[in-house]
């Protein structure tokens, strides 16, 4: 601000508009997330997905992946179903998936893997400025569920550190 007002002229009033901005950049933050807070989340959590996959190779042991309950075959199409409505579950008893794709895109930890970056991306910067996201769609087999739809969703409040979501449950009654 100094420097704006010993130059004169046109350029002390451009460094003088430019020093104001940058003064309430610093004193008045933006709510939400930016672009590159998501990317960075993003970035992590592929990150923390290999390194979970390397050490578990390394161990010998198989990677985590989602449960896979195939609704259109064998006992869960057989089983009755009952419409529950929406509610809130808690994201830790989301174990498992309706679709094979996403149980290779996602990890057991709902970590995405990184092929779908602008869609997740998307999600995160949505759930960081507060709007209103619709209800993941889950079937409920005791006390587990598994993902109609809402995967990422689903990754984005675990990322957030949310430990419920809202859901439109079906519980499947053996």
């Amino acid at each position: 601000m100094a420097v704006a007002v010993v130059v004169r002229g046109l350029a002390g009033v451009l460094l003088g508009i430019f020093a104001g901005m940058v003064l309430l950049d610093a004193v008045i933050p933006m709510p939400g997330g930016t672009r590159t807070e998501a990317d960075d989340a993003f970035r992590h959590l592929v990150l923390q997905r290999r390194r979970a996959r390397r050490a578990r190779r390394l161990r010998r042991l198989p990677p985590e992946t989602l449960d896979v309950l195939d609704d259109s075959s064998g006992w869960a199409a057989a089983a009755e179903h009952r419409n529950l409505g929406v509610q809130s579950i808690p994201l830790r008893a989301v174990t498992g998936t309706v679709e094979d794709i996403k149980a290779r895109t996602f990890d057991r930890a709902f970590r995405p893997d990184a092929s779908c970056r602008e869609h997740w991306q998307r999600i995160w910067l949505a759930h960081a400025n507060g709007a209103a996201l619709p209800p993941i769609s889950v079937y409920r087999v005791g006390d587990e569920y598994a993902v109609r739809d809402g995967h990422h969703r689903v990754s984005v409040a675990l990322a957030h550190g949310d430990e419920s979501i809202d859901a439109d449950v079906v519980e499947l009654v053996r």
